[in-house]
């Protein structure tokens, strides 16, 4: 029996904001993923804390779940249906043969819909501008990607009909 009990490693916990589709729907997602353990078996739960401190089950009508698994880890997604300027602090609790393991995320509606749709809530001229700067540099960098993949191009194919080279003739 005690051999048996130190075989059993308690998974590591992350929890992250996930982006989806959803976000334009006015909802969240949260992905709580475990990993590293042993047995891969785990049952996962959630609580939201308030700003005043006090945790609280989530109601069934909030939020719904999804679970991917995957060899060596285990993945939730909570997709939680919630007001604009809501504050709360989300835990995922892992249920393992090891114990239980904890990890939170304080998540911040309004930011989140800030990042993925401007018609939910305007944005500030400081992210527009950084915005517009990460966009004109990922397609300069698409641009110079692409004109270098077709300069190697055309230069392979002439090389290509090219043929053989005919600089060297031996004398008869």
């Amino acid at each position: 029996q005690q051999k048996k009990r130190l075989d059993v490693v308690k998974p590591v916990v992350s929890v992250y904001p996930a982006a989806s589709r959803a976000h334009l729907e006015g909802k969240s997602s949260l992905l709580c993923l475990a990993s590293a353990m042993f047995p891969p078996l785990v049952r996962f739960s959630w609580k939201r804390q308030k700003e005043n401190g006090q945790l609280e089950e989530l109601p069934p009508a909030e939020g719904e779940q999804l679970e991917l698994r995957e060899s060596g880890r285990t993945a939730a997604i909570l997709l939680v249906h919630q007001p604009e300027n809501s504050r709360y602090k989300y835990r995922c609790y892992v249920e393992h043969e090891g114990g239980r393991v904890e990890s939170s995320i304080k998540l911040i509606i309004t930011c989140l819909f800030q990042s993925f749709s401007v018609a939910v809530a305007p944005l500030d001229p400081f992210q527009s501008q950084c915005r517009v700067k990460l966009l004109c540099l990922l397609y300069t960098v698409l641009i110079v990607k692409s004109l270098l993949y077709c300069c190697g191009l055309s230069l392979l194919m002439s090389l290509r009909n090219k043929g053989p080279s005919t600089c060297c003739s031996h004398a008869d």
